[in-house]
């Protein structure tokens, strides 16, 4: 399974934007991005072209990409099944990725960033309906449960994050049972409730050029 390795904070400086995939130090004054608000590399700080076209289409399949934290193939693998899919194309891309199973994780607060959701899941701590899923991208329907694995290591570790977490809410598609480590999906996220950095809809543009 490919993964990237390399450090996080670059992206966001990259875009420009906060993507959030390192919790708390993205609300610090040690973010990265609120020192060198600028592209990582050599010529990072002298290059400020401006971006139109295909360039800004580029950017906003980068954000989407990155802040879900999924691989090229991958994410053009959800863009061709919304495309094939009766609806607004750029409405379903969304929906299948707030569908992750890391995702959601991360939505109900048992990890305090995407990739330490898929962290988690990858390392067994998560259920799915009762049986140990390890794959982050797990497509999860409506009535799914997710809980944490009943091992003192998993669930002090979803514990903790659950209270670093008390400030972001759970969206209302979702539903949270703390004291039992266990959510589930209640409903598909409408697109009111989705609120991604990129716009969609250049996503969608790139794809169908």
């Amino acid at each position: 399974m490919a993964r990237y390795t390399d450090a996080v904070c670059r992206l966001c400086r990259r875009e420009g934007i906060k993507l959030f995939l390192k919790g708390t130090k993205c609300f610090s004054d040690k973010c990265p991005i609120e020192k060198r608000n600028f592209a990582p590399g050599q010529h990072g700080k002298d290059r400020k072209a401006k971006i139109v076209g295909y360039g800004l289409q580029l950017r906003e399949k980068q954000k989407a990409k990155r802040i879900y934290f999924t691989q090229e193939g991958q994410f053009r693998n959800y863009f061709e099944k919304a495309a094939r899919t009766r609806g607004v194309t750029g409405e379903l891309l969304l929906q299948q990725l707030e569908r992750r199973l890391d995702n959601v994780v991360y939505h109900l607060g048992f990890a305090n960033t995407r990739p330490a959701a898929r962290q988690m899941v990858t390392h067994g701590h998560l259920k799915v309906n009762g049986r140990k899923v390890n794959v982050p991208s797990c497509a999860l329907k409506v009535n799914d449960v997710v809980e944490v694995k009943d091992s003192n290591v998993s669930r002090q570790m979803a514990a903790k994050n659950l209270e670093m977490a008390a400030s972001r809410a759970v969206p209302d598609w979702l539903s949270l049972n703390k004291e039992a480590f266990k959510g589930a999906v209640v409903r598909i996220p409408t697109r009111d409730e989705i609120q991604p950095i990129a716009n969609e809809q250049a996503v969608v543009e790139f794809y169908s050029r």
